[in-house]
């Protein structure tokens, strides 16, 4: 059948024929994305991808110490976070999604400069997300949660801002380190769908890279740095 619709002949299939093709020829998921194109179907869309990160991915996550890094999933779940990342932002092992934290916790809120253009960015991020996964429920299913533990969110949730951003700056006031600035990049994670890989670098011109060296000697030192609340943000 893809010979045939590959030399353009004039077949009509649904989608049912083609799932069934793509199982009998055990066609991994870019075949199967190629051989609904060349029927003229739209692919439908990948599910989030139920394995690890990859070790690769990991090696990249962990070798960007001293600057934070981490990979966060389709639905904005944290499943991978290096040390510096965890200092800096305050993830703690209990921060299970970034989204989360950005709203509901009150020392994030209060040490991110710029927070509410910050919000309406990363709101629009998340619609833009849930547009490109029309058939997945769970982004309904967290956009009503956040309304709920959130009224910032909701307000923002309302405007309906939508956009995308592979790249930006971060200015934050550390309760121990001070003000640092970073330039990120979103790099996009080909072996899990939606998933995003972030980079921080120091911006240059700041003291971020000597104060970010001496936040992890000094977390190496002495015992953890006490985690960052998440409390409801109005």
């Amino acid at each position: 059948m893809s010979s045939w619709l590959e030399q353009g002949r004039d077949i009509n299939v649904s989608a049912d024929v083609l799932d069934a093709v793509a199982r009998v020829l055990r066609l991994d998921a870019a075949e199967r994305e190629h051989l609904y194109l060349l029927a003229g179907l739209n692919p439908p869309q990948a599910r989030p991808a139920e394995r690890p990160v990859p070790a690769g991915i990991r090696r990249v996550v962990d070798g960007w110490l001293p600057r934070p890094a981490y990979v966060i999933d389709r639905h904005w779940k944290l499943i991978a976070v290096n040390r510096a990342a965890r200092l800096v932002f305050g993830y703690e092992e209990s921060a299970h999604s970034c989204l989360v934290s950005f709203f509901t916790s009150a020392h994030f809120r209060a040490s991110l400069c710029g927070w509410e253009d910050a919000a309406r960015q990363i709101v629009g991020q998340f619609r833009a997300d849930a547009a490109r996964y029309p058939d997945d429920p769970e982004f309904g299913r967290l956009a009503e949660d956040m309304c709920a533990a959130s009224p910032a969110f909701a307000a923002v949730w309302a405007e309906h801002p939508v956009g995308s951003s592979t790249e930006g700056i971060k200015s934050l006031r550390h309760p121990v380190a001070g003000e640092l600035t970073f330039d990120y990049t979103m790099l996009p994670v080909s072996d899990l769908p939606g998933a995003r890989l972030l980079l921080h670098t120091p911006a240059e011109g700041t003291p971020t890279e000597s104060r970010l060296a001496g936040l992890l000697a000094a977390a190496e030192a002495e015992p953890p740095v006490p985690a960052w609340s998440s409390v409801p943000a109005s």
